[in-house]
């Protein structure tokens, strides 16, 4: 059998890593590596392949950024040639990024199965377009790789038949356990001057918090209030940094450090000793319940309704600067518990699935 793993952006790495170590466990599975290059810059792409062991893609397609729609049809464009050659048995897509709706519709329109690692996720806010790519990628798919059980009930609101549904568990938690000690071997939090202290830890990106000047500028003076009474760590993504520059922001975040993007494994240290974590972010509402770190989503939905139920995290809908100091306290407070198959062994169980699905198809 032989399967064409697609990746296109930060989140995708995270999840395609075990995913590609537990298929070269077991025997007679070939595995082609396509990276689109939605992200392909040091601090966003190439470091992680590096910490995370990633092999070097077969294929890397090279969109870079644009509009979603560009950059959507860029990725198909150069994606139908590579899937023609490599003529795989299963395209396997992950996450929500413009590469994972991209290449799936092209597989699904050249006849070639697919399987989505983290399907049925919904927030229902259709003004985010990773909500449209999750649900068009879902309709397409011929093995739908769920990680909670909410997911499940989802797809079967959605009419998706039930023999295509598998809950396996949340694979971004295979590599968290797989990669902590690493993480901690690097003493981020001592390297960034946070050692022993309570700190804040922070990461912005979405456009509903960063495109908009009077929005960034109450979340920008929230986190200033908080940096008051004890250090605040912000990592900032090249366009949230971008944006504040041009509507002449940085200097509302009054003493909040500001850093350049960091690694996985220093994030992955840093999120472990903080006291709190600010992000718009999906993955890190995962990656803190996990940890049992408090988790103040600057959002009014989320995808990942578990991470609330059971988990850390708070939403902050109104992200006035008022709201987020009252959340503050409130959130710090909670620990949760683990959800149901978080437990590091994801990736196996979708290889055991894929082994099943090509052994009835052969």
């Amino acid at each position: 059998m032989h399967l064409l793993h697609v990746v296109g952006a930060r989140p995708n790495f995270m999840k395609i890593a075990p995913l590609l170590r537990a298929a070269s466990a077991r025997g007679g599975i070939g595995q082609t590596l396509v990276h689109t290059g939605q992200h392909y810059d040091e601090g966003l792409s190439d470091v992680f392949f590096r910490e995370l062991e990633i092999r070097r893609p077969d294929v890397n397609l090279g969109v870079g950024s644009s509009s979603h729609a560009r950059q959507t049809a860029a990725v198909m464009t150069a994606f139908e040639p590579v899937l023609e050659e490599t003529a795989p048995d299963l395209v396997v897509t992950v996450g929500d990024v413009n590469s994972t709706l991209a290449c799936a519709l092209v597989a699904a329109k050249m006849g070639v199965a697919v399987a989505h690692v983290e399907a049925g996720l919904r927030s229902r806010d259709w003004g985010m377009p990773e909500e449209i790519n999750r649900v068009l990628t879902d309709r397409l798919s011929d093995l739908l790789f769920t990680p909670s059980r909410d997911a499940d009930e989802n797809l079967a609101a959605e009419g998706v038949p039930a023999e295509r549904v598998h809950f396996v568990g949340n694979i971004m938690i295979d590599t968290l356990m797989e990669r902590l000690e690493d993480a901690r071997e690097r003493q981020a939090p001592e390297r960034y001057g946070v050692a022993g202290r309570e700190y804040g830890l922070v990461t912005l990106h979405r456009p509903s918090n960063v495109d908009a000047p009077d929005r960034m500028e109450e979340i920008f003076r929230a986190l200033a209030r908080v940096a008051a009474d004890r250090p605040v760590l912000f990592p900032m993504h090249p366009r949230t940094r971008n944006n504040a520059e041009r509507f002449g922001l940085l200097g509302a975040l009054g003493g909040v450090e500001v850093l350049e993007p960091v690694s996985y494994l220093d994030m992955l240290g840093l999120m472990e000793g903080a006291w709190l974590v600010l992000t718009d972010s999906g993955g890190i509402q995962e990656e803190t319940t996990a940890l049992g770190v408090p988790c103040l989503t600057l959002r009014s939905t989320t995808e990942r309704p578990i991470t609330i139920e059971q988990g850390t995290n708070t939403l902050a809908p109104e992200r006035t600067r008022e709201e987020i100091l009252r959340l503050v306290p409130e959130t710090q407070g909670r620990r949760g518990r683990v959800p149901e198959l978080w437990d590091g062994a994801t990736a196996g169980r979708i290889v055991e699935v894929i082994e099943r699905w090509g052994g009835a198809g052969t």
